[in-house]
């Protein structure tokens, strides 16, 4: 394990024994140093702390105090104390307070590093285990929808609003913005996360077989029907069932539905035996439905039955914004698929793509880099590994960062062709922008950027925008 990045947080009142410390760790860590809890309470604000190492006797403060309201922050760092008084009620008082260990003065450096890592490494098995734990959310919840643009807010509000209620939601918008990872994120951050989530495709079945597969069938219910078999809706019981293409189910249909949602209770076909089921629905539509009522192709008490919660993907040309944080996450999962290293766009080809309309939303562009990452040879994806509808919309030329249109007219999101020579003035955009996510919290802004906290400082440096 690389401790080289690990953050050091010393409080002590005694300036000699705290710059003693950070003298004898910092070739080994980062250190920051405080006199008080007020001084180490800033520090724990502005920066992520691996390990704290505080005195027992802080003046007239107590050590034991700030250790409990250190471990009641959110990313605690792991609490070491220091005391020239050490005993085994101390060690033991330390310990149900939820200090990691405790050293006694006047220290011995080496065994104080060893202790520290030893720290280091638990906090680092711990923060495994949680991810591990969190993966099966993590890859349905809303850290699957990507996106940082204005227009997408709303989205996650609603999807956070609604998920833990049983509210029917609806999920309109064009062929390719996402859909049914909504669908997915409403059922896993609802209360029924670990039932079924189960998709229905309608529009890619026939009235008589949608009918089938939703609410199942008796034997000799009709020509090739052989043997009993549950719906979808059974099969949902208890948890989620996602009917993506709603506008595409026929008016028979509909009365059908309408009753199963409403009641949750049918009839298999074949049958007059009611189901009675728990089943959450979230039904998603590219079509306008309000239309299609208008029309009488959609029926009223349906569309007013499914749209108790409403929500309105944007298409990707009004979230442009979104554009190179979906091409990064596109680029990495291509390349581990493909098993090829680390790929990126030259700043041409990333032009490319925030100039095209996508028409095909967040799909066709998936496909498009998948398709760079396939045809490339390098770690660089250029113009020439794109697909040819994109390469033949390049001869419109670069776009200048004042040019309106879409969300790629903000200056701090599209390259210029101007930038493609300043690499410096790129990265420097991009520390910024890793800040203003973070709050101004270097360490995390580092982290986000995949860079070592002690990188980022010197990159601050070299810009400015710290002493030195």
């Amino acid at each position: 394990m690389d401790f080289f990045d690990s953050t050091i947080l010393i409080v002590d009142d005694e300036k000699n024994t705290r710059e003693g410390l950070r003298l004898s760790l910092e070739d080994d860590f980062d250190v920051y140093i405080a006199a008080n809890i007020a001084e180490a309470e800033e520090i724990l604000k502005s920066e992520s702390v691996d390990v704290m190492l505080t005195d027992l006797r802080l003046g007239g403060e107590d050590g034991m105090e700030l250790i409990t309201k250190t471990l009641a922050r959110p990313k605690a760092p792991v609490c070491i104390l220091m005391t020239a008084y050490g005993s085994v009620d101390v060690a033991v008082e330390a310990m149900k307070k939820g200090a990691y260990d405790y050293v006694s003065k006047p220290l011995n450096i080496d065994e104080l590093e060893i202790v520290i890592k030893r720290a280091i490494r638990s906090r680092s098995v711990e923060e495994e285990v949680q991810s591990l734990k969190a993966q099966v959310t993590d890859r349905f919840g809303l850290e699957n929808i990507i996106g940082h643009s204005i227009v997408m807010q709303p989205v996650f509000d609603t999807i956070q609003q609604v998920a833990p209620t049983r509210a029917t939601v609806l999920i309109e918008g064009e062929s390719g913005t996402g859909k049914e990872l909504v669908g997915r994120a409403i059922h896993h951050l609802s209360g029924r996360p670990k039932s079924k989530l189960v998709t229905v495709h309608c529009a890619a079945l026939s009235e008589q077989l949608l009918e089938s597969e939703l609410f199942g069938h008796e034997r000799g219910a009709f020509t090739g029907a052989v043997e009993r078999r549950a719906g979808r809706f059974e099969e949902a019981d208890g948890g989620t069932l996602f009917l993506d293409e709603i506008g595409e189910i026929d008016l028979n249909t509909q009365v059908k539905l309408l009753r199963a949602i409403g009641e949750r209770t049918f009839e298999r076909l074949g049958s007059n035996k009611p189901i009675k089921v728990d089943v959450r629905v979230v039904a998603a539509t590219n079509k306008n439905l309000s239309e299609m009522v208008r029309e009488g192709t959609f029926r009223d008490d349906l569309f007013f039955r499914l749209n108790v919660v409403s929500i309105d993907m944007p298409p990707l040309r009004d979230r442009k914004e979104d554009i190179v944080l979906l091409v990064d996450s596109f680029l990495k999962e291509f390349a581990e698929e493909n098993k090829k290293p680390a790929m990126e766009l030259t700043a041409e080809a990333l032009q490319l793509l925030l100039d095209y309309e996508w028409p095909g939303n967040v799909r066709e562009l998936r496909t498009a880099i998948e398709h760079g990452v396939v045809m490339s040879n390098t770690a660089k994806i250029g113009v020439r590994h794109l697909p040819p509808f994109l390469r033949d919309n390049s001869h419109h030329g670069f776009r200048n960062s004042t040019t309106s249109g879409g969300g790629a007219s903000s200056g701090a999101n599209v390259i210029t062709e101007e930038d493609d020579l300043n690499i410096a003035k790129m990265e420097e955009r991009m520390i910024q922008l890793a800040l203003k996510r973070t709050g101004d919290n270097r360490t995390e802004a580092a982290q986000l950027l995949g860079i070592s906290r002690r990188t980022m400082q010197r990159k601050l440096k070299e810009m400015g925008l710290v002493d030195s």
